[in-house]
């Protein structure tokens, strides 16, 4: 597997930011961290080996990004309005600096040819991925979210001033009007997936929240509930990528989403 280490200063956020690229060719995935998480972990928790098939045959090339929770929905030090400007910075620094370096990287490997990224999560990650998509939906080919929470509820309780609501899809998705935004939302592929076993429990009531909500705006999404033997943890995340990744890609390779 063709593997490489990418670091460069981060202008939105003031400081250095880190990233992997995994594969040689392929569509590319973005990937967020779960809580807390680097850009080291999706490849330190074997998700990267599970999907090991999938890279290896230059179907999908992974760009595991860095994350700066600690200074956003975890510091409980600071106040909310600092957090969640921090958070918008990372925001920018993903749209602005990361996605067209590495999309630049993803196309000079497939020939010139440019692929919207899907973007990918388990728990933390699955709210970023989920919430990048739903806000930027131009900018994506869909997502996979394992195990997400959809709103900022637990990390700044009932307060939703400013910024924290429109980083809170639980809150922003009903409101949704706009017919262009709904168009390009529509035009996603998106997969939610949440177990029903240890750990669980709030991921699950937030997916369900979520699935509700899609159904009543009529944007189409798999959303799927595993077992209630099935944890909040990184082996049946691996299953769930596996069969989520081999279930998207046999429909992309039918669509050819650009």
């Amino acid at each position: 597997m063709d593997v490489s280490y990418h670091k460069g200063f981060g202008r939105n956020l003031g400081r250095d930011m880190e990233y992997k690229r995994y594969g040689h060719a392929g569509r590319p995935v973005v990937v967020f961290p779960t809580s807390q998480g680097r850009f080291y972990q999706f490849e330190d928790s074997g998700a990267v080996s599970a999907l090991a098939e999938f890279v290896d045959t230059g179907r999908i090339q992974l760009f595991t990004l860095d994350g700066i929770d600690a200074e956003s929905f975890f510091d409980r030090h600071a106040e909310p309005a600092h957090r969640i400007a921090r958070h918008e910075a990372y925001f920018r620094y993903v749209r602005e600096e990361a996605l067209p370096e590495l999309l630049s990287v993803a196309a000079e490997a497939n020939g010139g040819r440019t692929l919207k990224p899907l973007f990918c999560g388990c728990s933390m990650g699955g709210y970023h991925s989920s919430n990048f998509v739903f806000r930027f939906p131009e900018l994506a080919s869909g997502v996979i979210a394992l195990s997400g929470v959809y709103s900022t509820h637990d990390f700044f309780g009932s307060a939703l001033d400013g910024q924290i609501f429109f980083n809170s899809p639980l809150d922003y998705l009903p409101g949704i009007v706009d017919p262009g935004l709904l168009v390009r939302l529509k035009a996603l592929r998106l997969i939610f997936c949440c177990g029903q076993g240890a750990w669980e429990e709030r991921m699950l009531a937030d997916t369900q929240a979520l699935e509700q909500i899609l159904r009543d705006k009529s944007i189409p999404a798999w959303v799927d509930y595993w077992g209630g033997d099935v944890a909040h943890d990184w082996p049946w995340w691996h299953k769930q990528l596996v069969y989520f990744f081999a279930c998207w890609l046999d429909d992309d390779l039918m669509h050819r989403l650009d």
